[in-house]
């Protein structure tokens, strides 16, 4: 019988052997673990991505699926495993998105207490297993848990990194974007501070080609703006309870988020997000985890930017500073 396929040889395998893939890890197989997974695998971000939680049934279905669509996708490979069994070892970055879901008419620090007691157990096993990995912490309140993971792994702070107010970011954008009748990728627009209530929007840096929206910041347009834009930002910040009243849970976006994060580190992009890290001293706001536009590369977090702000957006970001030091306070570490 002819052959018409030919296995490869020793050396072809030790040749294959030494080439490293580029490895990923997600924590928690839930909404936003999976959108996570689709998203990172329909963008050919990883070579190897391993999905961990506790429910195994549950994960070998997903993983099983996934692995169906596998032919329509660049080669990737795909697993359900455990940190134990060594199946994470040697990852590059590792998303962790599990923890309690927020219910109907909860804030995001609500969960903290809960939460908090997982990553206790958690962190040490991710760091014990991935000890060169990047952390990205998805699982909410995130700036909380982020300086959790911060703390519980003694990994340096360039190595810890919080999905932050990148989703909040990405809404503020594309609520504005809409508004006005322009691509959202023409628009420059951040949200700082806390991934929460408290989180700020910097309106005097909000511009479209270069051109300010409201130079000198929300204080100084007139009435009539002020109350249109203030609309706009009450939109974002619920925006997220108005998706969990509706579905359940926020899980798209947010996973196209993650995945252009992981693509900036893996690919060392030096691209801006405004994720949550260690703030070390800005304007004296100083060990806290909050969002501020950030370079993120092979690194990580290469550096904050320097961002100036209008007395009104800095008064506000220190209240979110505050909020999250009292959230912080309270915990047991």
């Amino acid at each position: 019988m002819q052959q018409f396929f030919t296995f490869p040889s020793d050396a072809t395998e030790k040749t294959i052997s030494k080439l490293r893939p580029r490895k990923g890890v997600i924590i928690g197989a839930g909404q936003v673990g999976l959108a996570c997974a689709y998203s990172l695998l329909i963008q050919n971000t990883l070579d190897e991505l391993v999905l961990v939680d506790i429910n195994q049934k549950k994960l070998e279905g997903e993983v099983m699926d996934l692995l169906h669509g596998s032919p329509f996708l660049e080669p990737t490979v795909i697993k359900a495993g455990s940190l134990a069994d060594g199946i994470a070892d040697n990852a590059d970055v590792v998303i962790i998105t599990a923890g309690s879901k927020r219910l109907t008419g909860e804030t995001r620090l609500d969960l903290m207490q809960r939460n908090s007691e997982l990553f206790k157990n958690l962190i040490p096993e991710v760091v014990k297993h991935c000890p060169d990995a990047i952390l990205l912490i998805v699982t909410n309140p995130v700036d909380v848990m982020t300086y959790i993971s911060l703390q519980l792994s003694g990994l340096p702070n360039t190595s810890v990194i919080g999905s932050g107010t990148v989703l909040d970011t990405a809404r503020f954008r594309y609520l504005l974007a809409e508004k006005l009748q322009l691509d959202s990728r023409n628009l420059h627009a951040y949200i700082i501070g806390e991934h929460g209530d408290s989180e700020v929007p910097v309106w005097s840096k909000v511009n479209i080609s270069g051109m300010h929206l409201c130079e000198g910041g929300l204080e100084k347009s007139t009435t009539a703006q002020q109350e249109f834009l203030d609309q706009i930002f009450e939109q974002v910040k619920k925006a997220g309870q108005e998706i969990i009243k509706r579905k359940g849970a926020t899980s798209y976006a947010i996973g196209l988020g993650v995945t252009d994060i992981v693509k900036a580190i893996l690919r060392d992009q030096n691209r801006i997000f405004t994720v949550s890290s260690l703030v070390e001293d800005f304007y004296g706001i100083k060990d806290v985890c909050l969002s501020l536009p950030t370079v993120i590369n092979r690194r990580g977090v290469d550096r904050k930017l320097n961002l100036t702000l209008t007395e009104t957006e800095l008064k506000q970001l220190k209240k979110s500073s505050e909020v999250l030091h009292n959230a912080i306070s309270q915990l047991k570490l």
